[in-house]
């Protein structure tokens, strides 16, 4: 039997309905009659980083933090807010308080090369994609923001590669064909980033080229009849 009274049940409750105010509120009570109340703590924490109240969920963060030195949520509630205040710096000290303890945490390593990619240092940014790719290499955020590093290093290729491995595990990513787009014709690719643009992965882009070459037509030309082909198949006979 679920004690609906038990106040993580109160505050899951109001959390899961977005009622952020009143799980601050709530939480607020119950620090007056005690508090060191853990819960209440990171639970005000949590509800000012949803009102994008940063600084004050910063407080509460370091409340907890200051109770119980070492404490992964905290500490991950601390970096969002301060990644939201642009205060990159604190963010690299908090990331590397959970990576002394875990080195292998992948979302930390990719907030350490995020923050560093915010300070204009792409390439110590790029080491620590790296390791977060070596713990996953389908980890999207990872492959998108060692693109983006590449990218402000004007290794314009290399930058291709990741926006790529990043739409083959999203094809949904648009982001990731403008900026791959972008960086074609940053090389003076035109054909290439007119593809890219379009979602077409690098190694379709050749089977493209070829055909249009031995049709006599334009990239441009041969890209829309192939999309006019693959409807006209998609259509139901009668």
């Amino acid at each position: 039997m679920i004690n609906l009274l038990d106040p993580t049940v109160v505050i899951t409750r109001m959390f899961e309905s977005g009622k952020f105010d009143d799980m601050y509120n709530y939480c607020t009570k119950l620090l007056e009659t005690n508090p060191d109340d853990m819960v209440a703590l990171q639970n005000s924490a949590l509800a000012l980083l949803h009102l994008e109240k940063f600084e004050d969920s910063i407080i509460y963060c370091d409340k907890v933090l200051k109770i119980k030195t070492f404490d992964i949520y905290a500490l991950k509630n601390k970096i969002y807010s301060l990644e939201k205040l642009k205060l990159y710096d604190d963010v690299l000290t908090c990331c590397k308080i959970i990576l002394d303890v875990d080195d292998n945490d992948v979302w930390t390593l990719n907030s350490m090369g995020l923050s560093l990619n915010e300070l204009d240092r792409p390439q110590e940014a790029i080491e620590f994609y790296d390791k977060a790719l070596n713990l996953d290499n389908k980890d999207i955020t990872a492959l998108m923001n060692k693109a983006i590093s590449l990218n402000h290093l004007r290794n314009y290729r290399e930058s291709i590669e990741y926006y790529d491995r990043a739409q083959m595990i999203d094809p949904s990513l648009h982001e990731a064909s403008i900026a791959k787009s972008q960086a074609f014709e940053k090389l003076d690719m035109e054909d290439e980033a007119f593809l890219a643009a379009q979602g077409v992965l690098v190694k379709n882009m050749e089977k493209i080229k070829t055909d249009a070459k031995k049709n006599k037509c334009s990239v441009f030309h041969q890209y829309c009849q192939n999309e006019f082909e693959e409807l006209k198949n998609k259509k139901p006979t009668s």
